[in-house]
């Protein structure tokens, strides 16, 4: 008996062992940073370095940067929500603010750098990339490259073919109206958009093998539901039909002529393709770049990047399901254009959002760009107060 316990008690402590080693292991290795990807304690590191955890493709800048002015002024002190003035440093601490710039007329108001960021750190996107992937759809069809929004995903992505999305027109899936059966529920562990990422990075599946799985429930453009994989289908169209990576297209066509003052990245399944749907890296600088050229109609210094009738279709809802406010057609109250929000009681202003609170705002009669990201884990219960918050900083530094 006493050499069963001592044998038991080896083997325990060779179990013991082992497990402390795989975890200084799984503890020094890429993966580490994945599996705490979202930890209270890790997010702000890991949403500005992306690239230890994810593949990338890189997105080169060109050599004629597009120069801000400097023209600092302070912020205002409060804004109006729900019916009370509340105070807009509180709320920036209390949505755990990375970043916050401010850009009106074409001078930086504003620049600030929290949670151990600065000027230099690429901060992710994502959902806000959806908004940059439009563009880009919107630069292949001016080009050629793309025949009409109304020709459907499966002519230019014959893998799609037997999937929900075969038929779906391309507009379609750019004012998130496919009909495609897609759980985008970030709370649920096993919904499409958590298993999507599981089987392509711990799986190394390619995305568009589980985007090829997807089926209808509706008929396309009905009705505006938010799902993640309209977007990744629209990646695969335009890889397609440029015969480029999403990434070397951006960078041709927006990146290097819009004047981005430092390379970019995309992250990539394991297979090296773009997750279109999300993930691209970039300063606050150059993400506030994007919203000024979107602000000036898709010129910088008139030069024509992105087609201004693409820039307008973009901001302004095509279709009575997309528009803002109380929506039967919609699961959200605010308006969807070109995988950009307007926002309820329409002032003119848009807006990209990304989950965790990036935002890229845009008021064009105030000529005012702010650029916020965050690592916010109630995002989606602050969007209205960020709005409401924006048009407030909009309003003090156009002196209105």
């Amino acid at each position: 008996m006493r050499r069963f316990f001592k044998i038991l008690g080896w083997t325990f402590g060779i179990l013991a062992v082992l497990l402390l080693a795989a975890f200084l292991w799984l503890r020094n290795s890429p993966y580490w940073a994945g599996i705490t990807l979202f930890a209270d304690a890790h997010r702000a590191e890991n949403f500005r370095t992306m690239d230890r955890i994810f593949p990338y493709r890189e997105v080169p800048r060109g050599a004629d940067v597009w120069a801000f002015d400097a023209d600092p002024r302070p912020l205002p002190e409060r804004y109006e929500f729900d019916g009370e003035s509340r105070d807009l440093a509180a709320f920036l601490d209390r949505t755990e603010t990375t970043g916050l710039m401010v850009v009106h007329a074409g001078a930086i108001t504003h620049e600030e750098y929290r949670q151990g960021a600065d000027d230099t750190s690429l901060f992710t996107s994502w959902s806000v990339a959806k908004s940059v992937l439009s563009a880009l759809i919107g630069i292949a069809v001016e080009e050629g490259h793309i025949g009409s929004l109304s020709d459907p995903i499966g002519q230019y992505v014959p893998g799609l073919a037997g999937s929900g999305y075969a038929a779906v027109p391309i507009e379609h899936a750019l004012t998130m109206s496919s009909g495609v059966d897609f759980n985008e529920d970030y709370d649920d562990p096993r919904s499409d958009i958590n298993m999507l990422f599981v089987r392509a990075m711990a799986f190394g599946k390619p995305i568009e093998e589980s985007i090829a799985a997807l089926q209808s429930i509706r008929a396309p453009g009905e009705f505006n539901a938010y799902i993640s994989s309209d977007t990744m289908a629209l990646g695969l169209v335009l890889e397609a039909a440029t015969g480029m990576p999403v990434a070397e297209y951006l960078s041709s066509r927006l990146w290097a002529p819009m004047g981005a003052e430092a390379d970019a990245t995309w992250s990539t399944d394991r297979t090296g393709r773009e997750i279109a749907l999300c993930c691209l890296n970039a300063t606050l600088r150059d993400f506030a770049r994007f919203g000024r050229l979107f602000l000036e109609e898709g010129a910088r210094d008139g030069a024509q990047i992105v087609p201004a009738d693409w820039v307008h279709a973009s901001i302004n809802p095509q279709a009575p399901h997309l528009q803002p406010g109380d929506n039967p057609a919609s699961d959200w109250v605010f308006g969807y254009g070109y995988k950009w929000w307007i926002p309820e009681d329409p002032q003119g202003d848009f807006t990209a959002i990304g989950v965790w609170g990036q935002y890229v705002y845009v008021d064009p009669t105030r000529e005012v760009v702010i650029v916020k990201t965050s690592t916010d884990p109630l995002f989606d219960d602050n969007d209205h107060e960020t709005i409401a918050a924006f048009r407030a900083i909009a309003a003090e530094v156009a002196g209105d």
